[in-house]
């Protein structure tokens, strides 16, 4: 089925997870990881209790799977340098340094989750590229700062 169909057939449940849900998310990639927490890593269906109550899980699942993948590759849309800025955007909104979180999702690649289960391979590698790339900038930066201090 094709992504606007897929949209018409979802639309109510799109639109309001986007404007009740999504729209206090400052960033694509904040949006990008919200969505991902929705999705059961065990199962790989998602999950929104609130959605559900108004709608069936399946309908729920699907519209979810949709706003992952749209998202995702709105995402890979932005340039580098914009990536970046989000994921500064993201870390900068929490309590750890900056460093730290980049050691920690590397360590861990966290950020594998964030990649919808349909993603093709080749924007899957991108992606996963880009955020080790971006990561180890943000790492070396505390390095270097470090070292002149």
């Amino acid at each position: 089925m094709e992504s606007f169909d897929r949209f018409v057939l979802h639309r109510p449940i799109i639109e309001e997870f986007v404007s009740q849900w999504l729209r206090g998310y400052s960033n694509d990639l904040a949006r990008l990881i919200h969505i991902a927490t929705l999705r059961d890593v065990y199962s790989g269906i998602y999950h929104h209790p609130p959605l559900e109550e108004k709608f069936p899980q399946a309908e729920v699942d699907r519209a979810l799977c949709y706003c992952h993948e749209e998202i995702f590759t709105k995402f890979l849309e932005n340039d580098l340098k914009q990536q970046e800025d989000e994921l500064r955007a993201c870390m900068a909104g929490t309590d750890s340094p900056a460093s730290e979180i980049a050691h920690r999702w590397l360590d861990i690649e966290a950020f594998r989750s964030f990649v919808p289960s349909a993603a093709p391979p080749y924007l899957r590698d991108l992606f996963l590229s880009n955020l080790r790339g971006l990561l180890t900038i943000i790492i070396g930066e505390h390095e270097h700062a470090s070292t002149f201090a």
